[in-house]
């Protein structure tokens, strides 16, 4: 029996889809896509017999009914999401919908648009004495949030932070960032990373806003927020001469 691939496609660009999942929408007889987000280049390479659905347009009931119909029809069904789908993908809803229904399922990682944003400026989250974690949270919008990942309660640890679903309300996070954050603090929009019209609006907590707004940003973009962007950072220990771990020995 075949089974439903859930694959991550990628932030944008065609090429960011892994082999593993190019693979499965080469050899898929059915597609269902996120086409709000997912470029069309990004299932150009399926079958010429392929059918293919842009679930942007569909609901739940309807998705789950094209991956049963495919099934029923020993098709092999490729669900492709944008960036990776186990972040803000909803497919949860999907997997308990299917687990009712005893139809198998794999998911395929993809490269989230966090990281993606990232390589786009050239930066670590992850340096060394500055900041070993990350964030990655939305503000609550038309979908709530839990009280304990409220915005100000995750900034004041101060980490590197990654605010998707949010530049819309960028002023609104701005005020809350300022509980725990100062106003130098060094920010990123990047909107439609890796996209050939990516933009990137660098600056701090306290002129953003109005960078964003000049930019005219309003949708598809990742907030970053943290010292890691800063000028000031710590090399690691894993490349230090007078550092010793199992593959190689200090200096003296």
């Amino acid at each position: 029996m075949n089974i439903i691939k859930f694959i991550g496609a990628g932030p944008g660009d065609p090429e960011l889809i892994t082999v593993k999942g190019q693979k499965a929408v080469r050899e898929a007889d059915v597609i269902i896509y996120a086409g709000s987000l997912v470029p069309k280049q990004v299932i150009e390479d399926r079958k010429d017999t392929a059918t293919v659905y842009n679930s942007a347009g569909m609901d739940l009931e309807e998705i789950i009914s094209v991956m049963k119909d495919a099934v029923d029809n020993n098709k092999k069904c490729a669900r492709v999401h944008t960036g990776d789908p186990s972040i803000y993908g909803s497919i949860r809803e999907q997997i308990e919908e299917l687990k009712k229904l005893n139809i198998a399922y794999e998911v395929i990682p993809g490269v989230s648009s966090f990281l993606a944003s990232a390589a786009a400026i050239k930066t670590e989250f992850t340096v060394p004495g500055i900041s070993q974690t990350v964030i990655c949270t939305r503000m609550e919008g038309r979908t709530p949030v839990p009280e304990l990942e409220q915005i100000e309660r995750l900034a004041s640890h101060k980490t590197s932070m990654c605010i998707f679903l949010t530049v819309g309300m960028i002023d609104k996070l701005v005020e809350r960032l300022l509980v725990h954050y100062a106003p130098e603090t060094p920010m990123a929009v990047i909107q439609r990373a890796s996209w050939p019209d990516q933009k990137i609006v660098r600056g701090s907590i306290s002129d953003i806003v109005n960078k964003v707004k000049e930019e005219n940003i309003t949708k598809t973009a990742m907030i970053m927020v943290g010292d890691f962007l800063g000028e000031e950072f710590n090399n690691s220990l894993l490349y230090a001469s007078h550092f010793t771990h199992e593959y190689r020995k200090a200096k003296k």
